[in-house]
């Protein structure tokens, strides 16, 4: 299957990337020999970097182009007619399209990457050793039932150990709980005080795994125990391999996203203000996001 899927289709008078540089918009003259669209990934970013290849009706390439910073791209065709486009790119699987090329041109509107290639969701076996420099935990909770506010704990440590089989695997992740920063010092002082995280108290939250469950071919569950203050609590991490490879330094790099919602009262933080018409000043359940990178051990 592939990991491309498109979505939906751009205003024509969007500006295009080609191989090196930006590629005017299209003349009257030769509208109808030109293929354009963009390519994004999942979460919405654009995909610079991507081949796109267009094949005529014999299999011959007849164009070729690279998508700019943008993740856009145009390929000027010989003439019209009935083609193949093919979409690559690192850590996606190739994207096949069949169009015809007719009086307008083929806009193919937004290809967006689906997931990884199954190679890079199936990281090498061992120990993987978390980068607190390209890792972060978010916590979002509503404000006064109109807002979110958003929690990052920047200073975390752990192991995601991989198996085969992957049910096997396990991870190990300890979070310095005065890490926590919302980028307002007078809350973060409350976060931190004992109507929340009392971190004189507790200076780590900690989670361990009890169990992985394979959902898909780079998703996983990942089922544990997670500790904040001095409750212990089960928790399920809905959990995505994003993507793994060699990085510039030379280890091994493994990325993944993993995310759960907890109920601040499980926790024992469930200090609230309460305002006129049952309004809430903090809502009762967080949301917690992990992005994580982890660097293969020798």
């Amino acid at each position: 299957m592939s990991l491309f899927r498109r979505a939906g289709r751009p205003g024509r008078g969007a500006p295009v990337a080609g191989t090196a540089a930006t590629v005017p918009p299209a003349s009257e003259d030769d509208r109808g020999c030109r293929v354009h669209g963009e390519v994004a990934t999942r979460d919405g970013w654009p995909a610079p970097g991507a081949v796109v290849t267009v094949l005529d009706d014999t299999g011959s390439q007849v164009a070729r182009a690279v998508t700019g910073p943008g993740g856009q791209f145009a390929a000027d065709l010989p003439a019209t007619g009935t083609v193949t486009v093919l979409v690559t790119g690192t850590g996606a699987a190739p994207l096949v399209v069949s169009a015809a090329v007719g009086p307008d041109g083929l806009d193919l509107g937004r290809l967006v990457a689906a997931g990884t290639t199954p190679d890079a969701a199936r990281p090498p076996a061992g120990a993987w050793a978390i980068d607190p420099g390209h890792s972060v935990v978010r916590a979002t909770a509503r404000h006064l039932g109109m807002s979110r506010i958003e929690g990052r704990f920047t200073d975390l440590a752990g192991v995601v150990t991989v198996a085969d089989p992957p049910e096997a695997s396990s991870v190990e992740v300890a979070i310095t709980a005065a890490s926590i920063t919302t980028g307002n010092a007078d809350r973060d002082s409350h976060l931190r005080s004992a109507d929340f995280l009392d971190v004189e108290r507790f200076p780590e939250l900690r989670f361990s795994s009890t169990a992985v469950r394979v959902t898909g071919p780079s998703t996983l569950d990942v089922e544990g125990s997670l500790t904040i203050r001095d409750v212990t609590r089960p928790v399920t991490l809905a959990t995505e391999v994003t993507g793994s490879g060699p990085d510039p330094w030379g280890g091994p790099r493994l990325a993944l996203v993993a995310r759960t919602e907890l109920a601040r009262r499980d926790y024992a933080m469930a200090w609230d203000m309460g305002l006129p018409g049952g309004l809430s000043l903090v809502g009762p359940t967080l949301r917690v996001d992990l992005d994580v990178q982890a660097v293969r051990q020798p």
